[in-house]
Order: structure tokens, then sequence, then C-alpha cells
């Protein structure tokens, strides 16, 4: 019992690691960077909340969707945050990511792991004194591979069915 414990621990905190490393590339913009963590068979959705009843679903819609990218997708919103068109991000916000509440479950035979984590994003642009505070939940799907862990989905539930931020130019 105290292998498989310590085993957990183990993963739990290389799964942490992962997440960590992710967030501290996303806020210091090394975006290439961070798109090399991803595999190229990635899934990246932001389904938009809703306001039901229990009875009626988990809160999320299945027909509309913030962002729903492949690999290409992200490639192409990374590779324009290099150009002169990326207007919301130009001067570049200022974003930190707090992540949180990491729960790792392997994926019985697989090299997969569902990861789920709380996700509290800060965001400030300019000299406003505003800023946005987006709250979500990320479930993920980490693959190790040949070449370490890459995250190979994530589904980002926002806690907001209303958002007070201009746009979603960032990666969650």
């Amino acid at each position: 019992m105290v292998a498989n414990v310590e085993q957990q621990l183990f993963l739990r905190s290389e799964m942490e690691d992962f997440l960590f490393a992710e967030a501290e590339l996303l806020d210091d913009g090394e975006f290439h960077k961070w798109l090399e963590m991803c595999s190229e068979d990635i899934r990246y959705i932001i389904p938009v909340r809703l306001s039901r009843e229990r009875a009626n679903g988990d809160g999320t819609s299945t027909a509309m969707t913030h962002w729903d990218d492949d690999f290409l997708g992200l490639q192409l919103r990374v590779l324009r945050l290099d150009t002169e068109y990326a207007w919301a991000e130009d001067p570049p916000s200022r974003v930190r990511r707090h992540v949180s509440n990491v729960r790792v479950s392997p994926k019985a035979g697989t090299d997969e792991y569902d990861v789920r984590s709380n996700l509290l994003l800060f965001r400030n642009r300019g000299d406003s004194p505003q800023h946005d505070l987006i709250s979500a939940e990320r479930q993920d799907v980490i693959r190790r591979g040949q070449m370490g862990l890459r995250l190979a989905r994530r589904r980002v539930v926002l806690d907001h069915a209303v958002l007070g931020t201009h746009n979603l130019a960032h990666f969650f």
C-alpha cells in the first residue's frame, strides 16, 4: 500500500511540475516553447458556459465553443502573435496563471493520464487599473511518450456564463 501511495504522490508531483512549467511559459509569453509541450493530435476546447437546471446537462454547450482548435489552429494563434495583426495583444497583456487542485487519474492500459486542475487567470492590459479574473476548471489528457509528457487534450470549463473580458486572446 505504501508503494502505491508513493507512486500516486510521485505521479501527481510530476503532473503538477508539467502544469507549472506550462503556466510559466505562457505567463512569460514563450508561446512557441509552450506549443512544443502539445501533442500534434491535440484538441483544445473552451465550450460556452450555460446556466441551466441540473437535469438539463452539465452546464456547457455541446454546440457552441469559444475555441475548438487542433494543433494547426493553436499554431496559427501562436504565429499570429508574432505579427503586427495581433492587436488584442499588442502591447501584450500581463497574465498570471494560478494552477491548483491538481487531480490525476491514470487511464487504464495507456500512457495517458486524466488530469484536472483549477485555474485562476489574472489579466491586465496597458495602464488601466482594471483587470480580468477568469476562473475555470481544466480537464486535460496528458500523454507520456518518447519526447516526455505532452498535452493531448484540454477542455476548459469556464466558471463564467458571461465573460467580462474584451477578448479571449490568451491560452488557459
